[in-house]
């Protein structure tokens, strides 16, 4: 952006500084000339100085019409006494230009060269071209310059504001970007928190309660129990510490995602003595993190639903690889229910929505088929566009 305040400063006081010069040496003329009307002429330059003085030294009066005015009826004065007062017509066309609107501003100029001209020829007493060449190329040159300042000061206070929208949209789509940032952040770490530790902790108090009905009766029983969960809350604290490390799950840690599966199918059935098989289908591939994690997380939050509200027997998880997709199938022989469950934070209840967000973040769908009696299968099918 270009910087317009030095421009600024010399069109203000160039024309005063050159207005004074110019008088300055029309009064040293007559004097040292010995041109005719010597006292008139000097004391006619004095007062029209001490007039253009009073505009910039006092911006009240600087501001007013009546000032500008009041300079070029001095300036005429000055210019009947002497024909060197032609050349003040110069700044003049400055302080008009300046001063006045645009087409104001243009029939001052161009009265002022007329003005010049005329006493130039009457002074001279005759008339040429040449005599109106000065004022009227002066007049163009000072409109040119004037009026091509202010074209630029408009383009330039045009940018500056467009700059300063910029700056304000950058702002707020930076605290927009933020917040939704924080948002996303806060959704993924409800969601791990619920696939994970909320699920374990839910499987310990099972255990917990599986033990404190063992007991006193069958002490071995109980201990089994408590030794699984034991072992859950080993998991979980591993989880937890992940979490902090912001790294993908123990789980995933070193293997594949069909055997971390097959863990989960074991620990599932040993803790809750619930008969839970793994399958793999399709030609085994190379997954994107993202789709191992989402799908050993819907794994864990299905088993974990089996286990809580399904009162099932027999569990079975198929994962699937179709090529150009991911499939992960959870199917058990519980209850079944004729409608999804509204969520609640306060009792749980938030596994559905969650399952369904991960598979839609990647593009992918969830479907749940169930039916009182008949048992429930979930399946998560991922779009494989983007292989690792």
């Amino acid at each position: 952006m270009v910087d317009t305040a030095p421009t600024a400063r010399a069109l203000s006081w160039g024309p005063h500084l050159l207005l004074q010069a110019l008088l300055l040496l029309t009064a040293g003329r007559a004097v040292v000339d010995g041109l005719p009307h010597v006292v008139p002429t000097v004391a006619a330059a004095v007062v029209c100085a001490g007039v253009c003085a009073a505009g910039p030294l006092v911006p009240r009066i600087g501001r007013s019409r009546g000032w500008l005015a009041l300079v070029g009826a001095c300036w005429l004065g000055l210019l009947v006494l002497s024909a060197d007062a032609v050349w003040v017509a110069f700044p003049l066309y400055f302080l008009q230009l300046h001063r006045l609107s645009r087409p104001v501003g243009a029939t001052a100029v161009a009265a002022t060269a007329f003005a010049a001209i005329a006493a130039f020829a009457a002074h001279s007493g005759s008339f040429g071209i040449a005599m109106a060449i000065g004022p009227v190329l002066g007049a163009v040159v000072a409109v040119a310059v004037v009026w091509g300042y202010q074209a630029l000061h408009r383009e330039n206070e045009r940018r500056r504001a467009l700059i300063g929208e910029l700056t304000a949209i950058r702002a707020d789509l930076a605290t927009a970007q933020h917040t939704a940032g924080v948002l996303a952040e806060r959704e993924r770490l409800a969601h791990e928190i619920h696939d994970t530790l909320a699920q374990g902790l839910s499987s310990i108090q099972l255990l917990l309660r599986a033990a404190q009905r063992a007991l006193p009766a069958n002490p071995d029983d109980a201990a089994g129990h408590v030794e699984h969960a034991r072992r859950t809350a080993a998991d979980n604290l591993a989880e937890a510490r992940r979490f902090v490390a912001a790294l993908t799950p123990p789980a995933l840690d070193g293997t594949t995602l069909a055997d971390a599966l097959e863990r989960l199918c074991v620990g599932t059935g040993t803790r809750h003595r619930i008969a839970t098989r793994l399958h793999v289908t399709g030609e085994p591939t190379p997954l994107p993190t993202t789709h191992e994690v989402a799908l050993l997380r819907i794994a864990q939050s299905a088993l974990s639903n089996t286990v809580r509200h399904a009162q099932a027997t027999t569990a079975d998880v198929t994962l699937g690889y179709g090529g150009d997709h991911v499939t992960l199938d959870v199917a058990d022989d519980g209850t079944g229910f004729d409608h999804l469950p509204a969520p609640d934070p306060r009792h749980g209840g938030f596994g559905l929505p969650s399952m369904h967000a991960r598979a839609t973040a990647l593009g992918g769908t969830l479907v749940i088929d169930s039916a009182p009696g008949h048992g429930t299968t979930l399946s998560a099918r991922l779009p494989l566009d983007d292989r690792p």
